[in-house]
């Protein structure tokens, strides 16, 4: 089904642009890129267009709904073999290190087209090294134009941030940086990035709405374990099997253990990271039990209504964690990155017992048992976030209000 999103070339210049966007088969950039077209359009002028620049229009025409945006498609330089040559050779003689992003982002970049603000809405994207010297030069490029920049609903990895003069040049370049977590929050201002720059703000997914839709004929409401795992937890556990191994063994304690069904819920269903692939090996392993459903791909939307609807939730991906923690369903996060820490510091004061981290993941048992954590303390759970949710979702939307906010100052 087609979103109502327009994708078109770019014909006129939007005053608000968002970039960094992978594509929303990852079902948490759509739910990032969702939840904040859903807050402007209703704070800003009715008259101001929305610009996406995304790795793949295609994804997102299938999810995102605003008649505001204009989904644009990054120029892929690696996909035009004579592009990749005249830049790679201009860039070797000019050192011209931003030419390749000036194509990347070319609707985008210029005197004509350039944008007022453009938000960097990558969430995680500083955590990846890979990815941190093309970030970096976007914002450059960016800023020399005259375009403010933001980077917005981020993790950042405190080890970056540490004695590295580079990466401090280029947080100060943004115009405001809005970090999702406290640990990233306080990495960023003890690595001097002013306070004026900084506001301690959710991840925008959190004030996602959901969308129900109709669940599986075996699924029980409040008597169902959501369980989610991906490729990324198993590229980074210190075992190449102990994740999946562990997860066998959780599925196996809360069949043996209690009476609640399994939803397998996926919510990256990239081809080169797919959710689906690990979870189909669970699906098949436990199958013949009767207790074990694998949901199919829905929106990000349509799988946070899925989530709301079990009793206890473990997770791997953050914005499935964010989907579950959002409609109050006490949750174990299998985590990778300060962003799971941080999150669940922020939510309940610790992160020991609600975040598991993969990288020193050495027993296949551990799992099963932080999940009894969870399973026996699954009320007080519960009214903790009942308790700080309402708060904490209303928090988000300043995701928006700062936006709106230095849209606003261009007319001064």
């Amino acid at each position: 089904m087609k979103g109502s999103g327009n994708t078109i070339p770019f014909q006129r210049p939007n005053p608000l642009a968002f970039y960094a966007h992978a594509g929303s088969d990852n079902h948490g950039c759509e739910a990032i890129m969702q939840s904040l077209v859903d807050m402007l359009e209703e704070k800003l002028p009715a008259d101001v267009r929305m610009t996406l620049m995304t790795n793949s229009a295609a994804e997102d025409e299938k999810y995102l709904r605003s008649a505001r945006l204009d989904i644009v498609e990054e120029a892929h330089i690696d996909r035009d073999f004579k592009a990749h040559v005249f830049y790679y050779v201009r860039r070797m003689l000019t050192k011209d290190a931003e030419s390749f992003l000036r194509y990347r982002y070319a609707p985008i970049v210029g005197k004509e087209r350039a944008p007022y603000l453009a938000v960097s809405i990558g969430g995680d994207n500083y955590c990846y090294p890979e990815m941190v010297g093309d970030l970096m030069l976007a914002n450059s490029m960016f800023r020399r134009q005259g375009t403010k920049t933001m980077l917005l609903g981020c993790s950042v990895e405190p080890s970056l941030l540490r004695g590295n003069r580079q990466i401090l040049e280029d947080m100060l370049r943004y115009e405001m940086i809005l970090p999702r977590e406290s640990i990233t929050y306080d990495a960023l201002r003890n690595a001097g990035v002013p306070e004026e720059k900084l506001l301690l703000c959710p991840d925008p997914a959190f004030a996602l709405k959901p969308a129900y839709a109709p669940l599986p004929e075996k699924f029980e409401t409040g008597n169902t374990v959501g369980i989610n795992i991906s490729p990324m937890v198993e590229h980074y556990a210190g075992q190449g099997d102990i994740v999946l191994k562990s997860y066998e063994n959780l599925i196996r304690f809360i069949l043996a253990e209690t009476g609640m069904k399994i939803a397998l819920i996926p919510h990256v269903v990239w081809k080169r990271s797919d959710d689906r692939v690990p979870l189909e090996k669970l699906y098949r392993e436990f199958e013949d039990t009767g207790r074990v459903m694998l949901l199919e791909n829905r929106s990000a939307k349509a799988l946070k209504a899925c989530i709301a609807a079990c009793s206890l939730f473990v997770g791997a991906r953050t914005h499935a964690t964010i989907a579950a923690y959002s409609s109050m369903v006490p949750t174990l996060v299998v985590g990778y990155s300060v962003k799971a820490r941080g999150i669940a510091k922020d939510l309940f004061g610790e992160d020991d017992h609600y975040v598991l981290p993969v990288q020193f993941m050495e027993d296949d048992k551990q799992l099963t048992k932080d999940f009894t954590f969870i399973l026996d303390n699954r009320e007080a759970i519960h009214e903790r976030l009942r308790d700080v949710m309402p708060f904490y979702i209303k928090r988000a939307q300043q995701n928006a209000e700062v936006i709106c906010g230095i849209m606003e100052s261009r007319g001064e």
